[in-house]
């Protein structure tokens, strides 16, 4: 069940004198901007880091918070006048701090790359640069000798890191060398087990052991089922190393008390970092949770990794954390995995392989070489016949990180929206449809491409209209009308 929207009148007159103030400038813009939310409001959203944000969250980023520079942190400011700035980020923190019961949160992340960043050089502060200040007997760098500084960089440099591989379900930053986070640390990866698709704890505590990283990274951004954060911190602790959790993906989830316990990852790591969208449902954006004993580390984010906060935004994140405190939010958390379980089964019920066989989160990972194609190819022929998805690697793919030979597909949108576990098998059987109906199609040598794909006639077209018959009873932004 959607949430309910505030009187029509409202949202409505809002909006429409938004992007009214807009065409007046750049008319071009505002059309875009329209054409966006009846994009949105006509495809079936199954992008596993997508959401839509509520027309209060939207809201709050357009405001004169735009305009302030504001770096440091609450009542340090490097700027004058910053006192409401001062409020909201206070408000925000306070209610990211009692959502997720953390003892200390950092609201100023741009994103979750920026959220990554300040959580790495905030453990390298405390564990690397710390005790190289108290062996120098001084109190901050510019203190130190050219040669204690030029032996601190060289150990920044010289730190480990242990995180899960891309193909497992990992992400790019952590400590991949196409990203900044490979090209700062000594980078070893854990997966997942080949004959089950799960991860490995007895395999991963034998690489911690064996690499003594500084850092051990959990999280993912498409592994279907839950980790143990409990485990994960006695492996940590065995052999030295910060616990960093990136729950960028499933954090609606742990707002949402879906997962609780060892499945928690508050708790158990020392630093967590998240992205403010996603299952979160609040604006882009990023943020740290991290241990009392990081906190002062962490607070130096800007201007430590980060250029100025950007106020509008951390305005808007105070609104989308409120809004994950209300008892609602549990309900829709708990819809999103019911939703995922729905799909999942759907899908296997028409034959379809998934990565472990099922999920336990909001994600379910399609492996389509079953259906003769790439995961370029069918997330192609979805997208023409309007179900918006992302291709994804599978655990070992033979086609790589670019054609893929995986499609991901996530619920918290379409949970959003309203939509339930029997339109869900219905997608999967629109999907399965989709892509029993699809197939390679050639190169200009007339080989077979990896790339494109032939649909059958009229395909496309009856699903997508299935699918905007199916959007039609569950209307997105109710409130907001544009005509």
């Amino acid at each position: 069940m959607a949430p309910e929207p505030t009187p029509r009148s409202t949202e409505s007159t809002a909006f429409r004198a938004a992007l009214d103030v807009i065409r007046d400038v750049e008319p071009r813009v505002a059309d875009a901007i329209g054409a966006e939310v009846e994009d949105q409001r006509s495809s079936l959203k199954l992008i596993a880091s997508e959401n839509y944000a509520s027309p209060a969250v939207l809201l709050a980023m357009g405001n004169w918070f735009s305009d302030k520079y504001a770096e440091g942190t609450v009542g340090r400011r490097f700027y004058a006048g910053c006192r409401n700035v001062d409020t909201v980020e206070s408000l925000a923190a306070e209610h990211a701090r009692e959502l997720f019961g953390a003892e200390h949160a950092y609201v100023q992340p741009h994103s979750g790359i920026d959220a990554n960043l300040v959580a790495f050089w905030s453990v390298l502060s405390q564990r690397v640069e710390s005790p190289a200040l108290e062996k120098a007997g001084v109190r901050q760098v510019n203190e130190l000798t050219d040669a204690d500084w030029a032996a601190l960089r060289a150990d920044f440099g010289n730190q480990r890191m242990l995180g899960m591989s891309l193909d497992a379900g990992g992400h790019l930053t952590h400590g991949f060398r196409p990203n900044i986070s490979g090209k700062m640390f000594d980078q070893r990866s854990y997966g997942t087990d080949p004959a089950t698709g799960l991860l490995d704890y007895d395999a991963l505590r034998e690489t911690a052991r064996d690499f003594r990283p500084l850092i051990i990274v959990a999280g993912y951004s498409a592994y279907p089922r839950l980790v143990n954060f409990r485990i994960m911190r006695e492996i940590a602790d065995e052999v030295g190393a910060t616990l960093m959790v990136d729950m960028a993906h499933f954090a609606g989830l742990v707002a949402g008390k879906v997962l609780t316990g060892d499945f928690d990852p508050v708790p158990h790591a020392q630093i967590v970092t998240t992205t403010t969208h996603k299952s979160l449902r609040g604006p882009r954006g990023g943020m740290v949770l991290c241990q009392s004993e990081l906190a002062e580390h962490v607070d130096r984010g800007c201007p430590m990794v980060l250029g100025g906060p950007l106020p509008h935004v951390m305005a808007a994140k105070a609104v989308a954390f409120a809004e994950a405190r209300r008892a609602d939010f549990c309900d829709y958390a708990q819809r999103v995995v019911d939703n995922a379980r729905a799909l999942a089964d759907g899908l296997l019920r028409r034959g379809a392989k998934l990565v472990t066989g099922g999920t336990d989160n909001h994600l379910v990972l399609l492996d389509v070489t079953g259906y003769g194609l790439t995961g370029r190819q069918a997330e192609a022929a979805l997208l023409e016949s309007g179900i918006v998805t992302n291709r994804n690697s599978v655990p070992g793919d033979p086609n790589g990180a670019w054609y893929t030979s995986g499609v991901r597909l996530g619920t918290p949108a379409l949970t959003t929206r309203g939509l339930g576990t029997a339109e869900m098998d219905e997608i999967a059987a629109l999907i399965d449809t989709v892509l029993g109906s699809a197939q390679p199609g050639l190169t200009s040598g007339g080989k077979p491409s990896k790339a494109q794909h032939v649909l059958e006639e009229g395909v496309a077209l009856r699903v997508a209209a299935r699918a905007a018959e199916l959007l039609s009873g569950f209307p997105l932004y109710p409130g907001v009308d544009l005509s």
